[in-house]
């Protein structure tokens, strides 16, 4: 696929709309039939290059019959109208003012839009909506117009008044997935927050950012949205441009807390009515927009390089805007979280066998993905590691990937074989159980730490850092940890005995550490 061009009609009450998609179709292999995913809608025409062709709906599926070819581009029209009973979620709030929001991951898309509904599929976009005046359309990319339309004839043939319908045009340049294209259509009030991150964009000098919100909630603005040119301009000296036109941020009705449509991210609308949007997840959503957004995910297995990275990426802003010991709070909270989930004990961060896509979004995905980010940083050092960082990003740029590209990346640019490292944590459910002892010998100047493992999980192989101090001062050591049920180590001590010995003090390691 290379571009959507989505023409909506909607209406004033109600949640029927009518919808005209031209789809531009790059054919690289013969094939005689475009199949596309299409649910709740039903088609009343199709037309390539204008002419009318045969089409069959069935089990989701729209079957475009487009003549046998090979390395062509298509451009298909297709006229459809219906109820979406997902996808774009149509409804009222407490004032009674209608309201509609795309609300699209993973695959709900095909509910209202014809496409291929799949992340490994990316295309830009233009939007063209017509909707009752009063209602503020917003989508992704750039604002190209808005206009007065005539109201539609009405079956009395009479004309409405001119300024009754309004029609608004974005055009997202950058392609993107299915899961993240939306648009949003609700009397919101924009709040400007103004040009941010200049000299970090890939599109323009600086990249705009907006609130747009409920006119009842304008007043609590910008409450923690005031960090958010900190916020991109930290993640874009880290790891390349701001890959979009603009970032607003939408007061909406998504399912999810917080949703990274590209450029345009939406937040649940009870966090704006209780004034409970905080700074950590605007940094999580607005990370996004590096990874997942222009960064995809091949396979939904994959989706740990969206929501790890996302996670991780807050925590590394708290370090950048709070210091280093909220940082280390933040990581013993993730850690704790991926201690406490049963599905870490028994499914892989890579997981293959799920099939219910909302069901990879747990502790593995943003949790344990996150912190094997910490691992591999803490493993190759700051320099190496966000380099590799920052390669992966600028080769896969508006494009997709796997955990192997992230992994040829960090290796590139570190120098070293990494794979041991990802099977183990990545590719394999669980984590080490260790238990420390210590014993201190004055004679020899010694001190032997020995560490065991359960093997619940099979054993692990991990550095380990243990931090004492004794009559020569404080010390920290970093220990390699071979995967074997138990290991000593023998360090050299001072003659006088260690007031006490602590395991991991900085919070680096994924491990259930017996106290």
């Amino acid at each position: 696929m290379v571009h959507y061009d989505i023409a909506l009609d909607l209406p004033r009450s109600g949640k029927t709309i009518d919808g005209v998609a031209t789809l531009t179709v790059r054919r690289l292999a013969w094939v005689d039939t475009l199949v596309l995913d299409l649910q709740d809608m039903k088609v009343s025409a199709v037309t390539e290059a204008g002419k009318p062709i045969d089409f069959s709906q069935r089990d989701g599926r729209l079957n475009i019959y487009v003549g046998g070819s090979r390395q062509d581009t298509l451009r298909v029209t297709i006229a459809y109208s219906g109820v979406p009973t997902d996808g774009l979620i149509i409804s009222t709030d407490s004032a009674g003012r209608w309201l509609a929001f795309g609300d699209n991951w993973p695959n709900r898309a095909r509910h209202w839009i014809p496409s291929v509904d799949h992340p490994s599929s990316k295309a830009t976009v233009t939007w063209t909506v017509r909707a009752p005046a009063g209602r503020r359309i917003v989508a992704n990319g750039e604002l190209i117009s808005e206009r007065e339309v005539p109201r539609p004839v009405d079956p009395d043939g009479a004309f409405g008044s001119p300024s009754a319908r309004t029609e608004t045009v974005w055009r997202e340049s950058r392609p993107i997935p299915m899961d993240i294209m939306v648009i949003a259509a609700a009397p919101l009030e924009r709040f400007e927050l103004g040009n941010t991150a200049c000299g970090l964009a890939e599109l323009s000098r600086c990249v705009p950012q907006m609130v747009y919100t409920a006119p009842e909630q304008r007043a609590i603005l910008p409450g923690a949205f005031a960090e958010v040119d900190s916020i991109v301009t930290f993640f874009a000296r880290t790891v390349g441009p701001f890959p979009y036109e603009k970032l607003a941020h939408l007061q909406s009705s998504t399912i999810f807390g917080g949703m990274e449509n590209a450029s345009a991210i939406f937040y649940a609308d009870k966090m704006f009515r209780l004034d409970s949007v905080k700074y950590d997840l605007i940094a999580h959503e607005t990370a996004h927009q590096w990874f997942g957004d222009a960064v995809t995910e091949r396979e939904w297995s994959h989706v740990w390089l969206s929501e790890g990275f996302a996670t991780y990426f807050a925590a590394l802003y708290t370090q950048h805007s709070r210091g280093d010991s909220a940082f280390r709070v933040s990581m013993q909270k993730i850690r704790e979280t991926v201690l406490k989930a049963e599905e870490v004990t028994r499914r892989p961060v890579i997981d293959t066998i799920e099939t219910k896509l909302t069901s990879l979004l747990n502790a593995n995905s943003y949790d344990k993905g996150g912190f094997v980010l910490h691992m591999l940083r803490e493993e190759l050092g700051d320099s190496a590691f966000f380099r590799g960082l920052r390669r992966y990003v600028r080769e896969h740029r508006h494009g997709t990937a796997l955990t192997d590209d992230l992994q040829r990346a960090l290796e590139l640019e570190s120098g070293r074989t990494l794979k041991p490292i990802f099977d183990q944590w990545l590719r394999r459910p669980g984590y080490p159980e260790i238990a420390v002892t210590w014993a201190h010998n004055a004679t020899l100047k010694e001190l032997s730490v020995t560490v065991t493992q359960s093997g619940r999980f099979g054993y692990f192989a991990f550095p380990l850092t243990i931090g004492y101090s004794d009559g020569a001062g404080s010390h920290r050591i970093r220990l390699a940890e071979p995967a074997e049920q138990v290991h000593t180590f023998h360090l050299h001590a001072t003659n006088s005995l260690p007031a006490s010995l602590r395991v991991d003090p900085d919070v680096t390691l994924l491990a259930k550490i017996a106290k």
